[in-house]
């Protein structure tokens, strides 16, 4: 702790002051300490600042840089939230201050918001030389969440002031940290799929089987049963119970169960209840884009904000960005992509996986006939490119595709066709600060192999879904996806620095075969080309299935899994003992998350090494469960989507702390996320995030103050807080939100839960010539009514195109084609069929449409797979 001159200063509000003499410091007593950080060995956190003024640790020190002519003192401010004080009490605040500049500075202790009633208000000088000032004071009301804030502005010149060993001690011990869980009969808050499994799991001590009751809105008693007593949960060291509701399929809303005189949370039961949730999950990755306006058109008000990082002041703009110093002699134009998380930093390696997995939600469009393209399609989801023929979803992935061709080295430059690891703020930023309001420098990271393999592997996958609505664009996508993985190969081992952590995060990955295993993959799938198969076949991974889906989930630096996933389902040259290879990994990978949930007490499919559950243990949740939604998709196995189901009641509910982890879902859901703009916790003036934002989850690690604070000691399972500041356990991501979309796309399409009946069978036969092909179609009528009139549809994966057509009126907009029943054979008995064709031109790989529907009903196919 530094020594030095205390200051001499008056009262300036209610309460008492002492002003402490040279030498005759008086020693901090014993007291509770309420700051948090204060000698700054953490970091910045939880610590923020005026968006003029941006703060780092410096030397052991918080340092402010301050503008000039800032004209008043709380024109520039540094501070802490949440600060409990009691009535009464007496408070001791003490803390060491420099300044490049002489000047005056006014310390307040006081309420966060206004009318910003203060409890201590002084004013100092502070110049060169260290002071240590300390202050004592009474509260004169309580409060819960008060602030200190060291109020810097008002000089003329610009200066840098820092500050150390910040302490504020007083009042009574706070009682340890318990979280509030509620009831402890833990449910999926939103609800169960009519005919999905539906489970539940109480906290209990007794021993003994408990009766359970479930009950409508009204009250009337639906069902009943008794629990299945499963022995104390580990990672929550919880005693508790499961119960079973499975058999009751009547649809309704506001459904609770009671067990041992506790009731749940309310819940419904129903066909259609992730729709909304599918929206807003997709809706995410436009609140967060970098580089545009954000319409209250379209976000509504509240969450309307003008485009960050332009250029236009103060920001610095990311559309003319140096490197670090010793990194590179050119800048680029690196504007657009999403803000990764809750800072203003946009990485590479984070968002090849979250634009990868967006644009498989679109891809299982094509080839799976439970999912459903009419609500990812060109005006249905929530952004600004509507009507330009292409489906929304694709336009939301372009916004990050553009930002990721961007990042790659010129040609010409050394390294060139590499991709910059990350760009972000030379420092870090403190909360809460609006994109467009960063004044900080953004600074170009090196590049890495890393990051050129995600670059290499998510162009290539927008080289085959835009070839049939953007023909250009998926050709500049290609030659990206080329030129990196030539490159790659090239350098094949440069690695991120793990020290490169200031003003972002590091995002250090050591091993890259499972990048260039998925970079292979897809573009094997896109060329076609024999080479990139031998990639992916002599791979050391391949056939490896711990290696390719890791038991922990798929993550961004573990991404073998999105090539063996896209291998499996999307048509290639594999061979069929080499498809068998691919289709068994994921199949053995899901029974072992299937395992997982149908052992874990809150069904989970989660089981991490040593039960620590990792930062953002709630991304891989769902990573695990895009994998086993694949697996149902690949074999029609109901333990797969069960498991999947019940990982969705896990994340909305059914948990150990009985919180729905996304907002605006579930009565207890967290909306205190991790995020600069959506920072209503710090701001009232600011929303929270938005609906459909996944927090990140218990991490038993936890690595920022807040949780240190609060969770020492907590079990794995419990080791999370809805608290803004706790970065470790609440951020949001762009990471987290992507798998999230994809399993509320998922579920649904499985509306109900009921197996697909199909009425219909097509049989596609498709023969190459010269220079183009010819596809002769029969339609058979399996069910037991005869069809009339009848209009069969599909979406080619590419960009065939129909010329001549008999048998049925054949119509072609973009890659979707619809035939239609001509007058002589418009009724298909049972049992009977009906057969047309065409001729067609082809352009590069041709792919046989795997989706048929009937009158929007889906057939089955009669050589499917």
């Amino acid at each position: 702790m530094l020594a030095g001159v205390a200051a001499t200063a008056g009262l300036l509000a209610a309460g008492t002051l002492a002003a402490v003499p040279v030498g005759a410091a008086q020693p901090l007593d014993e007291a509770p300490e309420l700051i948090v950080n204060g000698d700054f060995s953490a970091g910045t956190a939880p610590w923020w600042s005026t968006a003029n003024s941006p703060i780092a640790v410096s030397d052991g020190r918080l340092c402010a840089d301050v503008p000039a002519g800032t004209a008043n003192a709380w024109d520039a401010i540094v501070g802490q939230n949440a600060l409990a004080l009691a009535a009464g009490e007496s408070y001791t605040l003490s803390y060491s201050a420099t300044s490049t500049v002489p000047v005056t500075i006014h310390t307040n202790v006081q309420m966060a918001n206004e009318p910003w009633t203060t409890e201590l208000a002084t004013a100092q000088q502070v110049g060169t030389a260290v002071e240590r000032v300390t202050e004592i004071f009474t509260a004169g009301a309580d409060h819960d969440a008060a602030q200190l804030a060291f109020q810097i502005g008002g000089s003329a010149e610009p200066f840098t002031f820092c500050v150390d060993d910040v302490s504020l001690r007083g009042g009574t011990a706070q009682p340890p940290y318990e979280p509030d869980t509620g009831s402890p009969v833990r449910v999926n808050q939103v609800g169960y799929l009519t005919h999905g499994p539906k489970a539940g799991t109480v906290v209990t001590e007794r021993t003994d089987p408990l009766p359970w009751t479930l009950h409508s809105a009204a009250g009337t008693r639906v069902a009943d049963g008794t629990t299945a007593p499963a022995g104390v949960d580990t990672a929550s060291r919880r005693n508790v119970h499961t119960f079973d509701f499975s058999a009751v399929t009547a649809v309704g809303e506001g459904y609770t169960v009671t067990v041992d005189g506790e009731r749940s949370e309310p819940f419904a039961i129903g066909d259609d209840l992730y729709a909304t949730l599918r929206t807003d999950a997709l809706a995410y990755f436009y609140h967060n884009r970098s580089g545009i306006e954000i319409d209250a058109d379209i976000v509504g008000e509240r969450y309307a904000r003008p485009a960050g990082h332009l250029g236009v002041s103060p920001n610095q703009g990311d559309s003319d960005v140096p490197c670090r110093p010793g990194v590179c002699d050119y800048r680029l134009d690196a504007r657009g992509g999403w803000y990764d998380a809750g800072d203003h930093g946009k990485y590479v390696v984070n968002g090849g996986i979250s634009v990868a997995q967006l644009m498989a939600v679109f891809e299982r469009t094509l080839y799976e006939e439970t999912a459903d393209a009419g609500p990812l399609g060109d005006g249905e989801l929530r952004l600004p490119e509507h009507g330009n023929g292409t489906p929304d979803i694709l336009d939301e992935a372009r916004w990050e595709l553009e930002f990721l061709m961007r990042m790659q080295v010129p040609a010409g430059e050394p390294l060139a066709g590499m991709a910059h690891h990350k760009l972000h703020d030379q420092a870090w930023t403190g909360l809460p600060l609006r994109p467009d309001r960063d004044p900080q420098p953004r600074e170009l990271h090196p590049p890495t192999t890393a990051a050129t393999l995600n670059l290499a592997a998510a162009a290539a996958q927008c080289a085959r879904l835009f070839r049939a609505y953007d023909a250009d664009f998926a050709t500049r996508c290609g030659a990206a996806a080329r030129s990196a993985w030539t490159a790659a190969k090239a350098h094949p081992d440069i690695l991120a620095d793990p020290q490169d952590a200031t003003g972002g995060g590091a995002y250090n990955d050591d091993d890259v075969r499972d990048e260039f295993y998925w970079a292979a993959a897809e573009l094997f799938l896109t060329t076609g080309e024999d080479s990139y198969r031998q990639e992916v076949l002599r791979s050391p991974l391949h056939g490896d299935t711990d290696a390719v889906f890791p038991r922990g989930g798929m993550s961004w630096g573990s991404v073998a899994g999105l090539g063996a996933l896209n291998l499996a389902r999307v048509p290639g040259g594999l061979s069929a003992d080499q498809l068998a290879t691919v289709r068994g990994m994921v199949t053995e990978a899901a029974d072992g998350y299937a395992a997982d949930s149908a052992r874990a007490a809150y069904g989970l499919p989660y089981a991490p090494d040593d039960g620590h559950y990792v930062w953002g243990s709630n991304s891989q949740v769902a990573n695990n469960m895009v994998v086993l939604g694949f697996a149902h998709d690949l074999t029609g196995r109901t333990v797969y989507r069960d498991a999947v189901l019940r990982g969705l009641d896990y994340l909305l509910g059914r948990n150990a702390l009985n919180q729905s982890y996304v907002t605006g879902y579930g009565e207890r859901d967290s909306r205190n996320q991790h995020h600069r703009f959506w920072a209503n916790q710090l701001d009232p003036a600011l929303p929270n995030p938005a609906p459909g934002s996944l927090a990140g989850g218990p991490n038993a690690s936890i690595e920022d103050p807040v949780a240190q604070a609060k969770l020492k000691g907590c079990a794995p399972a419990m080791c999370y807080i809805d608290d803004i500041e706790s970065w470790a356990t609440n951020e949001i991501t762009i990471n987290w939100n992507a798998p999230l979309a994809y399993v509320a796309s998922y579920v649904d399409d499985l509306g109900g839960g009921e197996p697909v009946r199909t009425q219909c069978e097509v049989t596609y036969t498709s023969q190459r010539w010269s220079d183009g092909f010819t596809t002769h179609i029969t339609l058979k009528n399996t069910g037991d009514r005869p069809v009339q009139p009848w209009r069969l549809d599909w979406t080619f994966a590419d960009q065939q195109r129909v010329t001549d057509t008999w048998g049925a009126g054949i119509a072609q907009t973009g890659p979707r084609v619809v035939a239609e029943a001509l007058s002589w054979n418009a009724t298909v008995a049972p049992g009977g069929t009906v057969r047309f064709g065409f001729n067609g031109r082809p352009t590069g790989l041709v792919h046989d449409p795997q989706v048929f529907r009937l009158n929007g009903k889906v057939c089955g196919t009669a050589a499917r797979r």
